[in-house]
């Protein structure tokens, strides 16, 4: 049986780091209103990079761990809701930028899960040997599309990128994957693209769509805390594991709230979860990456660990994985 498994990862933020303090100059807020309802204290903000130039640096430092070369990876996802470009795609810009001129490149758009569904489609190819080496990337440059005067939502979102190389393997990697989408819901967080506009377009229906991100943070709330229990107790039955047996738990970085919520509900410490939304906010799709790569790289991560990543955000999406490490 073919496998798939994490062997590199890395990840970038950008330098600005914009404080709860920053932002209580320009909106009605402050920092214990802030850390009291998201657990966040500061965020890192893009001044002069765009969505694939810190997707590039990220999936760069993954590379460099790797011991493989450009020309090895077979194929790119790269996952986020705020590349610069409609086409080319994010990750044929990644391609071109790091050299890999043997992969299949495309993005893929599912919010805040997108790591995860980016994830289980390269483990898929990579099991029907339509790939070897995989490259991830979750990268977002969210201060494009935050409303910086609506103080529900500027003080929750950040920029960064983080990224993962799979690989095949005979070895146990990625042992069970879990995804599912509500779109029913869609409506309770979304941001507008581009508006009908053309010479045969009926003008009086035409509704121009808002560019920023449009939240209701209670239905979130609500459809996440209960998205993120049922993910992890899938992957868990699938993987035929316990939860006594997992290492830790990486969460997608949007609230505290929420992930204390779910160590509650699932009566597993909190001190099993690996939490940084402090530093960076929610970065939508990059949040899970950037937390791997900093566990990766801190060496908390031992060969044979089990892990579980789990997201949920726009669309509404949600999934996980259970990993060997």
């Amino acid at each position: 049986m073919i496998n798939s498994k994490i062997i590199a990862t890395g990840n970038y933020t950008p330098s600005f780091i914009l404080t709860n303090e920053d932002i209580s100059k320009f909106v009605d807020t402050n920092d214990e209103w802030i850390v009291s309802r998201t657990g966040i204290k500061e965020r890192r903000i893009a001044t002069d990079e765009d969505t694939s130039d810190i997707g590039t640096k990220a999936a760069l430092e993954a590379l460099k761990s790797s011991g493989l070369e450009a020309e090895d990876i077979d194929l790119i996802i790269f996952a986020s809701i705020t590349g610069e470009m409609l086409t080319p795609s994010m990750a044929c810009i990644v391609q071109k930028n790091i050299g890999a001129i043997n992969a299949t490149a495309f993005d893929i758009n599912a919010a805040c899960s997108g790591f995860i569904y980016g994830l289980t489609i390269a483990h898929s190819l990579i099991s029907i040997k339509q790939a070897k080496n995989a490259l991830v990337i979750g990268a977002e440059v969210l201060s494009k599309i935050v409303n910086w005067e609506d103080r529900n939502t500027c003080v929750l979102f950040g920029d960064g990128a983080g990224a993962a190389l799979l690989s095949a393997s005979e070895e146990k990697g990625i042992i069970s994957l879990y995804t599912k989408s509500v779109g029913e819901k869609g409506d309770s967080l979304e941001c507008g693209a581009l508006s009908l506009r053309n010479p045969f377009a009926k003008k009086e229906e035409i509704q121009s769509k808002d560019n920023h991100v449009i939240m209701d943070g209670r239905e979130v709330f609500k459809f996440a805390t209960s998205a993120i229990i049922e993910a992890i107790e899938k992957v868990i039955s699938d993987g035929n594991c316990s939860l006594e047996e997992v290492k830790y738990i990486i969460p997608h970085q949007a609230n505290y709230r929420i992930i204390d919520f779910a160590s509650r509900k699932l009566n597993i410490p909190l001190n099993k979860f690996y939490i940084n939304v402090d530093k960076y906010g929610n970065t939508s799709a990059a949040s899970i990456p950037i937390a791997l790569h900093e566990m990766n790289n801190n060496a908390m991560l031992q060969k044979g660990d089990k892990v579980i990543i789990v997201g949920f955000g726009g669309g509404l999406t949600y999934g996980a994985a259970l990993i060997e490490w």
